[in-house]
C-alpha cells in the first residue's frame, strides 16, 4: 500500500526495522533538547503529515528499548491518528521514571502501525447470547 506523506523533517523517512516489523520508527523533530523530569509529559513533534485511505488508521506506539532502559511511554497508547486528519504527527511521551529523560532531535520516540479497520453499525436487541464468562470483568479469569 502506498501512502502519501509530506516530510518537513530533516530526518528519514519512517521505515521498518526488519522485513517482519510491525511498526515503523517516529523521530523526534524539534529545534532544542526537551527535558521531561520524572512524571512529566509533553508533547513531541516528528515533522511528518500523512494522508491515510478511509478504512484505515495510523497507531502511535511505545517503543520497547525506551520504556525498558529509560521508563519513558506514549501516555495515550495507542494514540490514534484517523483517514482524515491532516495536521502533524505528535507524540505524547511521559516519563514514569524517577530520573530525568532527554529527548533529542532525531531520536527514535515511539512507531507507528498502519492498521486497516471496520465501521460498526449498532444493532439494538433486548438481550445478548449468554456465554461461559458472563459479565465476569477484570481478573475474572484468574491471575496466572
Amino acid at each position: 500500500m502506498k501512502i502519501k506523506i509530506v516530510n518537513k523533517s530533516n530526518h528519514p523517512m519512517p521505515g521498518y526495522a526488519t522485513v517482519a516489523s510491525a511498526g515503523m520508527d517516529l523521530r523526534a523533530f524539534i529545534g532544542e533538547p526537551i527535558l521531561l523530569k520524572p512524571l512529566e509529559r509533553a508533547l513531541i513533534p516528528t515533522g511528518l503529515f500523512i494522508q491515510l485511505p478511509v478504512g484505515f488508521e495510523a497507531q502511535i506506539r511505545p517503543r520497547s528499548g525506551l520504556a525498558l532502559k529509560k521508563g519513558v511511554t506514549v501516555l495515550n497508547s495507542p494514540g490514534t491518528i484517523d483517514a482524515d486528519y491532516r495536521g502533524e504527527i505528535k507524540v505524547l511521551l511521559v516519563n514514569l521514571s524517577h530520573e530525568n529523560f532527554i529527548a533529542e532531535n532525531g531520536e527514535r520516540i515511539a512507531q507507528m502501525v498502519i492498521s486497516q479497520h471496520e465501521k460498526a453499525e449498532w444493532m439494538e436487541v433486548e438481550t445478548l447470547e449468554e456465554t461461559q464468562r458472563g459479565a465476569g470483568g477484570f481478573g475474572h479469569t484468574g491471575t496466572n
